[in-house]
């Protein structure tokens, strides 16, 4: 199965997928592209470093939305990939991707979805919310991406304790280590392996 990680920053969860194909622990998968729209976003060296493709395409370089997601669109079609994986990626998927690619765009958020998703949070505002709220655990869902925001169908969720003192800060780095890079690549691994089915907006997995 061919990929394309699409990111926007450091690239933590790309190093942890670049990590697990190595090891083995991904399957019969290969990122043929990591696409950010970023110029500066590390994840484009952690590409390099690691010998794979890496591609800037910015809305700043283009003169209307549209047109960059023309143009994005255009450049992810190139590599014929089977699967598109959202890894931090802080743009809005363009609708005619969706439908393009539908249910094989996957995406990871820092919350247990329903909770703290949605419009507004991303990045450290969903642990801030987390923390305003008072919630005794939290974590991380990998899903698949429809029109909405954070509202496609579930793959896989890990739970994730709130410790007394938590910043914001101190809680993103777990929510990562302890759930963002474990179920990610497994999510990555299960569709590679034909063990992921969509059946009327709900994602099924099969232990065969």
């Amino acid at each position: 199965m061919k990929i394309a990680v699409c990111v926007s920053g450091g690239g933590t969860n790309l190093q942890a997928i670049i990590d697990k194909i190595e090891s083995g622990e991904i399957h019969n998968t290969e990122i043929a592209v990591v696409i950010s729209n970023n110029k500066n976003a590390y994840a484009l060296e952690r590409a390099a470093k690691a010998g794979i493709e890496g591609v800037c395409i910015s809305p700043k370089d283009y003169a209307s939305r549209d047109e960059f997601n023309k143009a994005f669109l255009e450049k992810l079609d190139s590599y014929n990939v089977d699967l598109v994986v959202l890894a931090g990626f802080l743009v809005v998927i363009p609708p005619e991707m969706i439908r393009k690619y539908r249910n094989k765009i996957i995406n990871i958020h820092p919350s247990l979805i329903p909770s703290f998703c949605g419009t507004g949070y991303y990045g450290l505002k969903v642990h801030e919310g987390v923390l305003e709220r008072g919630v005794k655990v939290t974590g991380a869902t990998c899903h698949f991406v429809d029109e909405g925001t954070d509202t496609g169908p579930i793959i896989l969720q890990k739970a994730v304790e709130v410790l007394e003192g938590d910043t914001p800060e101190i809680l993103q780095r777990r929510v990562m280590e302890q759930a963002e890079w474990i179920i990610m690549p497994k999510a990555i691994d299960l569709i590679a392996s034909g063990k992921v089915s969509v059946v009327d907006g709900i994602a099924h997995i099969s232990e065969n």
